[in-house]
């Protein structure tokens, strides 16, 4: 606990939060061609390649990525969701933050139903998370 002295002679400083996506931070102003602070929650990106990835040790699976150049000209890996997709080379994308834990590198997500993006079809829960509508796909051939 400090003092009275030790706060006056000091103060308290708040600690700062470090962001995991720091991509989605950085803004390119094309006009005097700088980058500046502006976080957003989506950033709009164009697919450079899309392949798949082996999980971390416990599990395996082929998880589908995709490599996006950002609207602010950075280059990241994201993850795409759901089962199925049509993204293919100068797709564009909406990108989200979240990271895939057993993706080593990969901390973003393509958002579903926006853009060249479609939803997943034949979905029934978590639609919202898939880009589904209510009454769309209808059932799932197996």
């Amino acid at each position: 606990m400090p003092t009275i002295n030790q706060l006056t002679r000091k103060g308290r400083t708040r600690s700062v939060s470090k962001m995991k996506t720091t991509s989605l931070k950085r803004w390119f102003n094309t006009m005097n061609r700088k980058f500046t602070e502006s976080p957003s929650s989506f950033k709009r990106g164009v697919v450079l390649a899309v392949r798949t990835m082996t999980p971390k040790k416990p599990n395996s699976a082929l998880r589908k990525v995709a490599r996006v150049r950002l609207s602010n000209k950075q280059e990241i890996t994201a993850y795409i969701p759901g089962e199925g997709h049509e993204l293919a080379e100068h797709s564009i994308v909406l990108v989200r933050g979240g990271r895939v834990k057993d993706l080593p590198g990969v901390k973003y997500h393509v958002v579903r139903g926006r853009y060249d993006t479609t939803g997943v079809s034949g979905r029934q829960v978590s639609r919202s998370k898939y880009g589904t509508k209510k009454g769309q796909g209808g059932v799932k051939a197996k």
